[in-house]
Order: structure tokens, then sequence, then C-alpha cells
């Protein structure tokens, strides 16, 4: 069964600001989340984003939550690696 990927608002305009070839990087990405929420590559975070999970796209990184029983993932932040956890 798939889940249901959200972009909370902070992420949506994030997503739309993305430069154009990295835009279409992370929509294949997060396209991929329905089906498995923690694909290889993903790390659990730790410290004060510990409840998350973390993709690398090139220099961008996703951030988000995954709720197995709601099957339900939950996007917070598409930044620059730079930026992403600040």
């Amino acid at each position: 069964m798939n889940y249901q990927v959200l972009l909370e608002g902070r992420a949506q305009k994030e997503l739309e600001a993305l430069p154009g070839v990295a835009l279409k990087r992370v929509d294949v990405k997060l396209q991929a989340l329905v089906k498995d929420p923690r694909p290889p590559g993903a790390t659990k975070l730790q410290g004060k984003e510990g409840q998350g999970w973390r993709i690398r796209v090139g220099d961008y990184r996703i951030l988000y939550t995954v709720d197995d029983t709601a099957r339900i993932v939950r996007v917070y932040r598409i930044k620059h690696r730079r930026e992403a956890y600040r």
C-alpha cells in the first residue's frame, strides 16, 4: 500500500524556489517516497530533528517525517545543504 506525501507550506515554497534542474530531481525523489518512505540512502536524523528522516538530492536535502499508522510522509523542509538544518 502506498504512502501519501504531504508538503507543509514552508516546504512547498522552498520547492517552488528551486532552480529548474534541482526541481526536477527533487520532484522525482518526492514521488518515490510514495512507494518507499525510507529508501536506500535515507538517514534518520538526530538531535532536535530526531523524529525525522533526510534524503540527499545533490546539494539539496529533503527533510520529512513518516507516520506508518496513517501512511503519511510529511515533508517539512527542502533546502540547500548548508541551510537545511538551521
